[in-house]
């Protein structure tokens, strides 16, 4: 397992918000920041990508022996195959992409009806998408982008049937679909691939509860617990990128009655369990607002991603460290 760093978690600091007054990083300014930073890899975006020079990224990534994951978005073939090949041109072994179709926070209102055939349509594209990955030697990825619940992940892993298909699973993301982290990185650790580090402040809400951007182990989620599961069910060179939460608070309304009608049967076990997680996670009612959300200045949030940033890198070196110290000492007894 190794650590990097993912641009989307500091917006303003990596000039990618429309407010943050800042030209957006190079792919070469960003590896460079990660090397500076002792991180192992880095995921960048396609369009920085194909902006910078190919062979160049090939040769740094490679002599520094990082990883690198390109981040794409959709499922439309084309788009994907030309992804593929830029990922296969710059050695990276992994494509990134979202489904979407649900609003961020996993509210499919907008979908009311029409969730199955825009999942069939999510799947044929993908699946179309595949053939290319396979014949350039890349796999795609897809992510739980507050969208797509493991059921239909699963089934889209099931269905496709490619060793060139799997997913990014976001460590926080679970939660916008109404399901526990550790438990949904169990049920789709088979098909894992690639990894977003996140973690999350819960919040109470009348409908629910709001999910608030956090470093990396002060929130909810139980990360020496995700780390025994990718140690024992995931591929043995799994990226690990960084991807501090958004500027955003999400609301998932899972007591609403709109909130439920296009998801998959939950038995009340399952709703029980994630109430529970909520309930025993929470915060006490206070201003959850980021910085962002307050309106404060560029050079304020962008000092408020890079703090938040640090902290979450220090985090999990040391739990890399702590587990890899372990796992010397069983070999050794």
């Amino acid at each position: 397992m190794r650590v990097g760093l993912s641009m989307f978690g500091t917006t303003y600091a990596m000039g990618l918000h429309p407010r943050s007054g800042r030209t957006p990083m190079t792919a070469e300014a960003v590896i460079a920041w990660a090397l500076g930073a002792n991180l192992q890899g880095v995921e960048l975006p396609d369009s920085t990508l194909a902006a910078a020079d190919i062979p160049a990224i090939a040769r740094m990534t490679q002599e520094r022996g990082l990883y690198v994951t390109v981040a794409c978005g959709g499922y439309d073939p084309v788009k994907l195959g030309e992804a593929c090949r830029l990922a296969a041109a710059c050695g990276a072994p992994i494509v990134r992409t979202v489904a979407g179709g649900a609003r961020i926070g996993g509210d499919r209102r907008n979908m009311a009806g029409r969730w199955d055939a825009f999942l069939q349509e999510v799947r044929d594209g993908l699946a179309a998408a595949v053939r290319t990955a396979e014949r350039e030697g890349v796999s795609i990825a897809l992510e739980n982008h507050q969208d797509l619940a493991s059921e239909e992940l699963i089934w889209l892993c099931e269905s496709i049937g490619s060793p060139n298909f799997g997913l990014t699973l976001d460590t926080g993301n679970p939660l916008a679909t109404a399901e526990e982290p550790v438990d949904f990185a169990r049920r789709i650790a088979p098909y894992l691939k690639n990894v977003h580090l996140k973690d999350y402040w819960i919040y109470p809400s009348e409908e629910g509860y709001r999910l608030v951007r956090c470093p990396i182990g002060q929130g909810v989620v139980d990360f020496p617990a995700l780390m025994a599961i990718f140690r024992e069910l995931g591929p043995a060179e799994l990226p690990m990128s960084i991807e501090i939460g958004a500027l955003e608070a999400r609301h998932i309304r899972v007591l609403a009655d709109d909130y439920w009608p296009d998801y998959p049967e939950r038995s009340a076990r399952q709703l029980a369990e994630v109430l529970r997680f909520a309930a025993a996670n929470s915060k006490p009612a206070s201003d959850w607002r980021t910085p962002h959300e307050r309106e404060a200045s560029p050079g304020e949030v962008a000092a408020y991603e890079r703090a938040q940033l640090r902290s979450s890198i220090a985090y999990m070196q040391s739990l890399i460290a702590e587990a890899e110290s372990d796992n010397a000492e069983e070999a050794v007894s």
